[in-house]
């Protein structure tokens, strides 16, 4: 048997860019989580991300990707994600077994960001994984091939999770959670959710702040049933319908009551809001 290394990956995307070398990805601070997610890269320290759907997390990552000159690896964890997917696996090529990297692989062997989205809904194998890779050791252990991978100084490691959504059965480990350095992200307040949208859009601000307005009160729909909160990227998604021409009943209706939520009775109480506030 012939055994040759290759380097793809599944599900992943890198930007490669950094600043003075592209478009810079907008994103406004809210607080000092720019410095925080600076001083944890040049310290070796993983960073965990928490907060609601829709708040800006990934945004932020590819945002501090630009600005830190680093290629980001994202995976989009989901139930059948195993340790196999983020490593690597031996694959059938012609007459060869060949070693295939997994972006968590790639990323550790190249450097950049390696971004776990949703980390707590892949299985548990792949925390385990993680684990010497987010404290100090910083190395990967890859037992089918025998390597023992020392981070470079340019790999970081980054999870997201969204505490309100995720099952108590799925949630992170207190084992995995102190390995990493935290930052809460929440929807930022009404005037700079108004800002984020209107510059993401290209809206107009009037309407960009009613469409605000009519969200807030949406969010409290949460003790009536409905299950998500509309999100800042949903409120840049109806924006970006309005501006492309559609009413702004039709743009809201499309880009947030119905992907929210298939409850008819939700669905009409929020029609009422877009309605009331517009």
């Amino acid at each position: 048997m012939t055994v040759h290394t290759e380097r793809t990956a599944l599900q992943v995307s890198g930007t490669g860019t950094g600043p003075g070398t592209g478009i810079e990805p907008f994103y406004l601070p809210v607080g000092n989580e720019v410095d925080i997610f600076e001083a944890a890269y040049k310290s070796g320290m993983a960073v965990l991300l928490k907060g609601p759907t829709g708040c800006g997390k990934t945004r932020f990552v590819t945002h501090m990707s630009w600005r830190l000159g680093l290629p980001v690896h994202t995976v989009s964890c989901h139930d059948d994600l195993t340790s196999s997917d983020l490593v690597g696996r031996y694959l059938i090529k012609g007459r060869e077994t060949v070693w295939v990297d997994g972006p968590l692989t790639r990323a550790v062997r190249e450097g950049g960001i390696c971004y776990l989205d949703e980390v707590v809904e892949a299985r548990k194998d792949t925390t385990v994984i993680i684990h010497p890779l987010s404290d100090d050791r910083r190395i990967l252990v890859i037992e089918k091939t025998g390597e023992e991978l020392h981070a470079p100084e340019n790999f970081m490691l980054v999870i997201s999770y969204n505490p309100g959504y995720q099952h108590i059965l799925k949630d992170l480990k207190p084992s995995t959670r102190q390995r990493f350095v935290a930052l809460e992200f929440d929807y930022p307040p009404e005037e700079m959710e108004t800002d984020i949208v209107a510059s993401e859009s290209g809206l107009d601000r009037n309407t960009v702040a009613k469409l605000v307005s009519a969200s807030r009160k949406m969010r409290s729909l949460a003790d009536s049933g409905l299950d998500s909160h509309p999100g800042t990227r949903m409120l840049v998604h109806a924006a970006t319908l309005i501006i492309n021409g559609l009413s702004v009943k039709a743009a809201c209706e499309a880009a947030i009551v119905q992907p929210l939520t298939d409850d008819a009775e939700i669905q009409r109480t929020m029609m009422d809001i877009i309605e009331a506030v517009f």
